[in-house]
């Protein structure tokens, strides 16, 4: 397939805080690949998307899958040559308000395995080939909740996955010094999704605002930061 802007990938796209990002940044000239782990739903959001003449494709991915990534990359190599944007936005919430030591431990993996590990092994696969390009974006949704002063009681899996996704960010944004390839990590705070709930207060258009200028950003912008509304927030 040959398109003419850049090529971007966004999990969890089905739905929420992905599908409105991946509507905003295919509206930049990006060809946005929405990822999703249900393909029915998936093709759902690419219609809606496709629907508004964009440059959008789908592909059908878990990112617990410990092979999802490797496929996923080679689809995009063969496919478009190149991978350019990179928004880990897939993730999961499995124990609000719940003490720590009363979950299951299988609650804190799975906690891991999605907000963590996911987005883990798509950096280790997919920024190696933005290196080859000289060019890349990542953008890790997190949340204030993985903010070190958050690390109060309760909704401890939860918390501990996004502060190890912020960890993860700052890491990978110093070892990619000096490579165009910039890290940042994103809270798009409290969203009308189905994980947000209808109280909260920002509509999924407002919370893609600061993800996609964070994929977008110039040569000249920050790496290694935590962000909400583009401005910068303490880890």
């Amino acid at each position: 397939m040959v398109v003419s802007g850049q090529v971007a990938v966004v999990t969890g796209a089905n739905r929420g805080i992905g599908l409105e990002v991946s509507r905003q940044l295919a509206e930049r000239n990006v060809h946005v690949v929405l990822t999703s782990r249900d393909k029915t739903k998936g093709q759902q959001a690419l219609n809606h998307l496709l629907d508004r003449s964009l440059s959008v494709s789908l592909f059908q991915l878990d990112v617990t899958n410990s092979d999802a990534a490797t496929r996923l990359c080679g689809h995009l190599v063969k496919t478009f040559g190149r991978v350019d944007i990179l928004v880990n936005n897939a993730a999961i919430y499995l124990d609000e308000g719940d003490k720590l030591l009363d979950i299951p431990l299988e609650t804190l993996r799975n906690s891991f395995d999605a907000n963590f590990f996911g987005a883990y092994s798509l950096c280790k696969t997919l920024i190696p080939v933005m290196k080859k390009n000289g060019y890349g974006r990542v953008v890790n949704v997190s949340s204030g909740y993985g903010a070190m002063d958050a690390m109060n009681a309760r909704t401890g899996a939860y918390k501990l996955s996004k502060l190890a996704l912020n960890g993860l960010t700052q890491i990978l944004a110093s070892e990619l010094k000096g490579t165009n390839i910039k890290v940042n990590a994103v809270d798009p705070g409290w969203v009308r999704t189905e994980m947000g709930g209808p109280s909260a207060t920002r509509s999924p258009q407002e919370a893609a605002r600061g993800i996609v200028w964070a994929a977008t950003i110039d040569d000249s912008g920050p790496t290694g930061k935590f962000f909400r509304d583009t401005k910068i927030i303490s880890w």
